[in-house]
Parts: C-alpha cells; sequence; structure tokens
C-alpha cells in the first residue's frame, strides 16, 4: 500500500477553516494507516483572491496541527515539484494538455463573451432547462475561428462533453453515483488569460504527481464527472474517490461565523490543544465500531478508514469540542499544561503577563486547578490571586461573606482569631490546616462554612476557587498571614 499518495489542495484565499481541515487531517490519517504519501499542494489561480499571506496562515495551522506533509512547499520532491499552481502555469503544464485536446479535437477555443454565456443561461433558465453554454462554438470551422481572432475575441478553451449517456463514479463512501451527460456543458478548462481553471488544474496536477486517491467534501461530487471525462480524454487512469459529508452548524446551515470559529488559528488563540481540536474533526462524519469517542493521534492513525465515512451530513457542536478539550487537558500532566500554557503565551505575545509569577508557585497552582482548565486562556483568570500583593477583592463576595449584617461581626472574629492562631501554626500543610479550622468552628460555635468562607474571601478576594487548604499551603504561611491582615485593616479598622 505503499504506492498510495493523497493530496490536500487547498486555495490561499483565506484562513484555513475547519472544513478545509477536516479535509487535510482525513487525506493525512488515511496516508499513515496505509503507509502512503501526503501531498500539499497549493492551488493559487484564482489571482484576485490569491495571497502569499493566506498561503503563509495555511501553513502555519498545518504546522500547529502537525500535518506534516511527505511532499510539498518546503519540502520539494524535484520528480513533482513545483506544489503552486501559478509557478506550475508558468511553466506551461497546463496549456500543454490544453493544446494536446483541441489537437485531438476533444476540446475547441470558445469566443464567447462571459455577457454572452450569461444570456444564454438566463434563457435555457427561461425555457426550463439546464442552464448551461450552448455549445455555439463547438463547431466553428477554421474559417470562422480566424474571422474571431481578426475580431480580437479572446478565446478560452472548453472541454466538448458528450451529450448522450452517463458517468458512472463508484465513490468509497458512496457507492455508484450517476450523471446524466446531457446535464453538463462544454465546461471551460483555460481562461482567456492562460490560467487553467480547477476542474482542468487539478486533474493535472493530480495525474502528474500520481495521486491515486481523491479524498474531499462531497461539494466538489458535482466536479466528478467532468474531471473524469478529462482523465478519459488524455488516456489517464482515474484514481479513486472518496466524497465525505459536508459540516453544518446545530441549525442544519452549511458552518459559518455564526456557529462559532471557523478558522483554525482562532481555536488556537483561545487556548484548544491541537490534539483535542484533531480528535474531534475525526468524529464529524468518521467513526469506529463501538463509537469510541477520544483517541490519541496514533490509535487514529491506526483506527481510520474511509469506509467507516458516512454519509450523512455532521454536526459542529462547540460545547463538545470544549468538554474534548477539557479531557485532553485533564489527561496532562502538571508539567506538560504549564509547558503548553507559555507557549499559548508566547503565541499570544503575552509572555509579559507571568514574568514577574514564580514558576514554582506557578505549577503548584496548576496542579490545584488542573481539572478545572477547559482551555488555556482560563488559566490566567483560575491563578492570578496567587502572584498579586494586592488582593482584588470581589464586590459580591466581600458584601456577602465579610461585610453584610449577618457575616461580618462573625468574619472580623474568624479573621483576627486566625492571624493569632496561624502565626503559631507550625504545621502548614492542608490536613493541618482544616484541622485548625475546625477547631475554631467549634470552639467558637461558628458553622464551619463561615469560617471556611471568611478566609477563602481575605485571603483570595473571592468565593471560588481551588480547595480552601490546599490553596493556603501552595501559598505559604506568611503570605496568607499577610492577606488576612490585609483585609482586617481595610474592612474591620475603620
Amino acid at each position: 500500500m505503499s504506492d498510495i499518495r493523497v493530496r490536500f489542495a487547498p486555495s490561499p484565499t483565506g484562513d484555513l477553516h475547519i472544513g478545509g481541515v477536516r479535509t487535510a487531517l482525513f487525506n493525512w490519517l488515511f496516508a499513515k494507516n496505509k503507509g502512503g504519501k501526503f501531498i500539499l499542494r497549493i492551488e493559487d489561480t484564482d489571482k484576485t483572491r490569491s495571497t502569499e499571506e493566506s498561503a503563509k496562515v495555511i501553513l502555519d495551522a498545518m504546522k500547529w496541527l502537525e500535518l506534516g506533509w511527505d511532499e510539498g512547499p518546503g519540502n520539494e520532491n524535484l520528480k513533482y515539484a513545483p506544489y503552486c499552481q501559478m509557478e506550475r502555469k508558468e511553466r506551461g503544464i497546463y496549456r500543454k494538455y490544453a493544446d494536446e485536446l483541441v489537437a485531438k479535437e476533444l476540446a475547441y477555443p470558445c469566443y464567447c463573451t462571459p455577457e454572452e454565456v450569461d444570456v444564454m443561461r438566463k434563457k435555457a433558465q427561461a425555457d426550463k432547462l439546464p442552464p448551461k453554454y450552448d455549445g455555439r462554438c463547438r463547431h466553428l470551422t477554421p474559417g470562422q475561428r480566424k474571422q474571431k481572432e481578426i475580431e480580437r475575441r479572446k478565446a478560452v478553451i472548453r472541454f466538448k462533453m458528450s451529450r448522450s449517456g452517463t458517468t458512472v463514479l463508484n465513490d468509497i463512501i458512496r457507492g455508484g453515483v450517476e450523471f446524466d451527460n446531457s446535464l453538463l456543458d462544454d465546461f471551460v478548462i483555460m481562461k482567456a488569460s492562460g490560467v487553467p481553471a480547477y476542474n482542468f488544474a487539478c486533474v493535472v496536477d493530480d495525474y502528474l504527481m500520481e495521486i491515486t486517491h481523491v479524498l474531499r467534501g462531497d461539494d466538489h461530487i458535482s466536479n466528478t464527472p467532468r474531471q473524469m471525462h478529462i482523465y478519459n480524454a488524455l488516456g489517464w487512469k482515474v484514481p479513486e474517490f472518496a466524497h465525505m459529508s459536508m459540516i453544518l452548524g446545530a441549525d442544519g446551515a452549511r458552518l459559518s461565523k455564526r456557529h462559532g470559529h471557523t478558522s483554525v488559528l482562532e481555536y488556537r488563540k483561545e487556548g484548544y490543544l491541537r490534539e483535542a481540536l484533531i480528535n474531534y474533526l475525526a468524529l464529524l462524519g468518521w467513526s469506529t465500531e463501538d463509537s469510541q469517542q477520544i483517541f490519541t493521534t496514533e490509535e487514529l492513525k491506526q483506527k481510520f478508514s474511509v469506509e467507516r465515512c458516512g454519509i450523512s451530513p455532521s454536526i459542529f457542536d462547540p460545547a463538545k469540542l470544549l468538554w474534548l478539550n477539557g479531557e485532553k487537558i485533564r489527561s496532562k500532566t502538571p508539567q506538560q499544561v504549564y509547558e503548553l500554557f507559555i507557549d499559548w503565551l508566547k503565541y499570544m505575545g503575552n509572555e509579559k503577563l507571568t514574568e514577574t509569577w514564580d514558576v514554582e508557585l506557578l505549577k503548584k497552582a496548576l496542579i490545584l486547578e488542573h481539572d478545572k482548565i477547559k482551555l488555556l486562556k482560563d488559566i490566567p483568570s483560575l491563578v492570578d490571586f496567587f502572584f498579586t500583593k494586592n488582593v482584588d477583592y470581589k464586590e459580591e463576595a466581600v458584601k456577602k461573606t465579610l461585610l453584610s449584617e449577618k457575616s461580618k461581626d462573625i468574619a472580623k472574629l474568624v479573621l483576627t482569631e486566625s492571624v493569632a492562631r496561624l502565626s503559631n501554626q507550625r504545621n502548614f500543610s492542608a490536613v493541618s490546616l482544616e484541622q485548625y479550622a475546625r477547631d475554631l468552628a467549634a470552639e467558637k460555635n461558628i458553622k464551619t462554612g463561615q469560617v471556611f468562607h471568611s478566609i477563602r474571601v481575605a485571603i483570595s478576594g473571592r468565593m471560588q476557587g481551588p480547595g480552601l487548604f490546599q490553596m493556603m499551603e501552595v501559598m505559604g504561611k506568611e503570605d496568607v498571614i499577610r492577606r488576612i491582615n490585609v483585609a482586617i485593616n481595610k474592612f474591620f479598622q475603620k
């Protein structure tokens, strides 16, 4: 199976979106599973929209996801290079085969203007016929063509489609799919500018790059019969096709920004892990027999098969992706979470956020909050209070826990007693600290919750957070006492 070659061929007209990544992922997994090659090709023939910046963004996203390509930009195989279509166009690769089809009378120059073609299509629609080019340049004589050229009419090259019979696609996922040839028009393979049209360029490139399997979204299925006709006209073997189901939002509409981020790197900015996104996208349109949900990348490579892909549209569920990201973070060691967090800060350009933070204290704080982290961006708000000299007291927490009519006298007593007792506390472990707090509650006939909450708000400024006594142990005796004294002076020395 090592002869298998698949490709991912994005157009650099914007960011790499979720649907594109899923296509890249399935091709990559298929190649890895079969011991084949994964090729990255940049289809940049849309000159008005393609940019080098977009191409870079695509490559950066692929690198972040660790979907490494065996061949492509930066990793060229001279037998198949170059891997950008406009570079290939400059070498005359597409023109050569277009001329060959014209010489065989399997394609022809068409001198109709876009406006004339638009009129044809509108007339066909009015006559309740398929809106297509009517083929009027198909049978021009050499003399008529010469006259068009004298008139300085620019010509496109159109492929001469069969007007009868059917084209049958044996799709790996969908089985047999039939297309009525009479519904297909003579489509453009070369534009007047000399730039190849999509359906022609991808066939020529797939053939010359020896692509054996074309795995792509089912929005391309209508292109397939045209491409198959080109293969046959040039006497080339048709690759195997597999068309994957579309990804939709929860409302059944095609995935767009209103459903959440569509650009992959936006998920990186949000603090998603690459393996969580990979795992989740693998579940959109593919499953194992036992409906396994959580995979390592190695497991995906071992278990993936195109035959297990479904034909029904997949629904993108941001809540499930978030859950899965939390599961992936919890599967990491605290040291790994720390490293991921630091890498994320660097990517976001926020290294200064933690430059004054004690590294060992940060690692201990991450251990305490490990189970609560769903996104890397959650970490600062979960642990920042450990590193401040001036506690940020949340107004609601202070009003409810320290200064309400029912709590203020008790809170003052708890904090005053705590300063005195903790100063003499030799063992500052979580277990010993909990015992001290329970003893204080029992001696003063105070509910344990009142003791716990008063201390928590005094030292952290908030009502939520890690376990109180584990938090106190990590902060250390000196800082805990300092913070409690600050709270006493701020709220009770007036």
